[in-house]
């Protein structure tokens, strides 16, 4: 290589180096682009939410609590019952676990039960 060689391609070396300088200067000059968000449409996923909610509910509230209902070994089955002497009619506790015992769901508890037929679903 003789020296107006070595010259030439130091030069084309440093016009490569200083073009990124050059186009990151002319980005730098250009305005940032602008970008507005569209507004949030809350009804279509309100909708879709309340679409859904039965057919995710539903099958929460038949679920049965008591895996061993209607069976020997329910320990739900056991009833304990209380007589007063005093002519209070007989204190059970069947009103608390019967519907359990009987194989039911949540929406089948005594107080659950009327908490869960507000929610959607079955």
């Amino acid at each position: 290589m003789n020296p107006s060689t070595t010259g030439a391609l130091a030069a084309a070396g440093t016009a490569l180096l200083l073009v990124p300088v050059a186009a990151g200067a002319a980005a730098a000059a250009a305005p940032a682009p602008t970008a507005a968000l569209r507004p949030t449409q809350v009804g279509p996923a309100l909708g879709a939410l309340h679409g859904t909610t039965g057919y995710v509910l539903g099958p929460v509230k038949d679920l049965r609590l008591d895996p061993f209902a209607k069976s020997a070994v329910d320990p739900l089955n056991n009833v304990l019952a209380v007589q007063p002497d005093n002519g209070v009619p007989q204190v059970s506790t069947t009103a608390a676990t019967g519907s359990l015992s009987d194989g039911g769901g949540a929406k089948d508890l005594p107080v659950a039960g009327l908490l869960l037929g507000a929610l959607p679903g079955r």
